[in-house]
C-alpha cells in the first residue's frame, strides 16, 4: 500500500465515528502525558516557587492536576471495557476450566474466536478437537464461527496458537484490575500522603500489560489480512491463467 493509498485510508477511518473518539482520546493522553514529563523534568522553572519541591509550589499542584486527569482518562479504557473484558474471561473460564465437559471447552473457544474473528483463526480441526468421532462434535461449533474459517473467496487464514488468546483475554483483564489499583490510589488519597511509588508503578504495569495485548492484536491482524490477501492474489492470478489456456 502506498502511503496516499494509506492516508486516504486512516483519512476515512479517523472520519467515522469510533475513529473520532480514539483519536481525540489519544491526542489527550499524549498531550497531557507530555505535559506531566516535562513538569517532572522541570522544563518550567518559573512554576518552582518557592522551590520546585515544595508541597504548595504551582510546579507540584500541577502534577498533581495532570495525574488525576491521566488517571481519569486511563479508567475510560480500563472501567468503561471492562464488561467486555469479564464477558471474555467468562468464556476463557468456560474454554480452559471445562474439565471434561468437551462441548462447553469447544462452546468457549468457538465463541472467543468469534468474538475476536478480527485477529484469531480456529484450526481446521476446532471443531472436533479431542472427540472421537461419534460424539457429534461438529454440532458443537456455532454457525458463527464458519466465517473464521474459510472467506468469502474461499480462502482461510492459518489457525491462531490458543496461547495468544489466553495471554490477550489476562492482559486485558490485568489492565482493568491494575487500573483499579491506580484509581484507589488516586482517589482514596491525597497528594500529601499518597506513596510516590504508587503512582508509577501502576501506571507503568497497566500500560505494559495494555500495550502487550495490543502488539499481539496487531500483528495477528496483519498476519490474517496479509494471509488472506495473499491467498485472493493467487487465486485470481491461477483463474487468469486457466482463461488463458
Amino acid at each position: 500500500m502506498d502511503q496516499r493509498a494509506w492516508l486516504s485510508q486512516t483519512w476515512r477511518w479517523i472520519t467515522t465515528p469510533k475513529g473520532f473518539f480514539i483519536t481525540i482520546y489519544g491526542l489527550n493522553i499524549v498531550a497531557w502525558g507530555g505535559m506531566l514529563f516535562l513538569l517532572i523534568c522541570n522544563a518550567a522553572p518559573a512554576m518552582c516557587h518557592p522551590s520546585c519541591n515544595d508541597r504548595y509550589s504551582p510546579r507540584r499542584i500541577w502534577i498533581e492536576i495532570t495525574s488525576q486527569i491521566l488517571n481519569g482518562l486511563f479508567c475510560v479504557t480500563g472501567f468503561g471495557l471492562a464488561p467486555w473484558r469479564f464477558r471474555d474471561l467468562y468464556w476463557w473460564c468456560c474454554w480452559r476450566m471445562s474439565g471434561r465437559d468437551r462441548e462447553k471447552s469447544l462452546a468457549g473457544i468457538a465463541r472467543l474466536a468469534s468474538i475476536h474473528q478480527a485477529w484469531y483463526r480456529l484450526p481446521i480441526v476446532a471443531s472436533c478437537f479431542g472427540c472421537d468421532g461419534d460424539c457429534g462434535c461438529e454440532q458443537i461449533k456455532p454457525a458463527t464461527t464458519e466465517a473464521l474459517d474459510i472467506s468469502i473467496n474461499g480462502a482461510r487464514a492459518p489457525a491462531t496458537a490458543t496461547w495468544k488468546m489466553d495471554f490477550v483475554v489476562w492482559c486485558n483483564m490485568w489492565n482493568t484490575i491494575l487500573q483499579g489499583c491506580l484509581a484507589g490510589c488516586m482517589w482514596g488519597m491525597n497528594r500529601f500522603n499518597r506513596p510516590s511509588w504508587t503512582t508509577g508503578l501502576f501506571v507503568a504495569l497497566a500500560c505494559v500489560v495494555a500495550g502487550a495485548a495490543g502488539y499481539i492484536v496487531f500483528r495477528e491482524t496483519r498476519r490474517v489480512a496479509g494471509s488472506m490477501e495473499a491467498k485472493t492474489t493467487d487465486s485470481a492470478v491461477a483463474e487468469k491463467g486457466e482463461n488463458c489456456v
